[in-house]
């Protein structure tokens, strides 16, 4: 192991991450190889980032075709791809339009933008009076205003004053949500499957319920599908299990094919036509290259039987999970290739089982300590998902 490497990211690097005992240094499709020429079969895929597979060729020519031409000229300027990717999008989602970030939180900060100033100039809600609404357990990103949305104290202590106007409601509690609506409401901000909260699903007709609710009382619903998106949950969006048309859609993660951020806040023309030129902005959004990589990688979705793969695979990964045999195991649960394993804590901590994992050649990754996440690349085969149900036996077994 390179320990040089890590000893300067522990001497120099601030200490907000506890990663796994490995170095990394190659990718290729479902696989990684760390400093010592040892192959993992990757189920975490950069926490949905590299859904189409590391160093995807197609994605890296687009990339560098893009980057010996043009890259990044800033919003100042118009550049011939980027509304290309404006009505691709369009078109795959349903929305009106799109507003290009880079990172997931800044297309929820976006989002959050958005509805507070249609809530003023649309619905008259009075200034500074605008509430948002959210989820327990919910995970939007870590910017002060999103983590001032966060029922887990970690994310918040020592970050406060947090900016108001958010109301909290249990996620999968439709009932919840309509207590909390009132004539300041602007917005209800959902994941329609909670990741970072442990791969929670909520109770079946939850979505199309909370739809309902937001059309009758006026309030936007916006789903953040920075994770779930782009046929990580065996749709195109997991808003789709339930035929729900959001009125903004938070996008981004795969959507920059494991090669860049790429995101997007996307959204109907009332929306939308909120901001004006100064409103709202970044530098690098919608940059040449981000957009010829974002073109391929919903390219290489439309034209491949990823998504499809992703329902088909997910539901026999998850099934064979469900038959393993074992005290530690409390649950599993998820949709498409997005599997959560709950682990019993009392017996023994996911982080452990996650480092027993790596040494068999698996890469996964804990979240809150009791959940261990498998989210594979899409492009993962029959065979490779059998591979890794082998390394979680074996696992589980010791």
């Amino acid at each position: 192991m390179d320990h040089l490497a890590i000893a300067l990211e522990n001497q120099y690097g601030a200490h907000n991450y506890a990663p796994l005992p490995v170095v990394l240094v190659k990718g290729e499709g479902v696989y990684v190889w760390d400093d010592q020429g040892k192959r993992y079969l990757d189920m975490m895929s950069a926490y949905s980032a590299v859904s189409h597979g590391h160093a995807n060729p197609r994605i890296l020519q687009a990339m560098i075709e893009q980057a010996k031409t043009l890259g990044v000229t800033s919003r100042a300027y118009h550049n011939r791809l980027l509304g290309k990717l404006f009505e691709k999008l369009c078109k795959i989602t349903g929305q009106d339009r799109m507003l290009p970030m880079n990172t997931g939180a800044e297309a929820v900060e976006t989002a959050l933008k958005a509805a507070r100033k249609w809530g003023y100039e649309k619905k008259g809600i009075p200034a500074n009076q605008a509430e948002i609404i959210c989820c327990a357990n919910n995970f939007h990103g870590r910017t002060i205003a999103i983590v001032g949305m966060s029922s887990e104290p970690q994310y918040r202590q020592g970050f406060g004053p947090f900016p108001p106007g958010f109301i909290q409601v249990p996620f999968g509690d439709a009932q919840a949500l309509e207590q909390a609506i009132t004539a300041n409401s602007c917005a209800f901000l959902v994941e329609p499957i909670q990741g970072e909260g442990g791969i929670i699903l909520p109770p079946d007709g939850y979505l199309k319920a909370c739809e309902n609710l937001c059309r009758q009382h006026n309030v936007l619903l916006l789903c953040d599908e920075v994770q779930t998106g782009l046929g990580r949950t065996g749709k195109w969006f997991a808003h789709q299990h339930e035929q729900v048309k959001p009125d903004g859609l938070i996008v981004g993660k795969a959507l920059g094919g494991g090669l860049y951020p790429v995101s997007a806040f996307l959204a109907k023309e009332e929306v939308m036509r909120c901001f004006h030129p100064g409103d709202h902005g970044s530098t690098f959004g919608g940059n040449p290259i981000a957009c010829a990589i974002a073109l391929e990688a919903l390219s290489i979705l439309e034209e491949s039987d990823l998504i499809a793969n992703s329902a088909k695979l997910g539901e026999y990964f998850k099934a064979e999970l469900q038959k393993i045999s074992s005290s530690l195991i409390k649950e599993v649960r998820g949709r498409g290739l997005f599997i959560g394993i709950e682990i019993d804590i009392q017996q023994r901590s996911a982080r452990s089982i996650c480092e027993a994992l790596l040494q068999e050649g698996l890469l996964s990754k804990e979240t809150h300590d009791c959940l261990i996440r498998l989210a594979p690349p899409l492009i993962i085969s029959k065979e490779q998902i059998d591979d890794a149900l082998e390394i979680i036996r074996r696992v589980f077994a010791g």
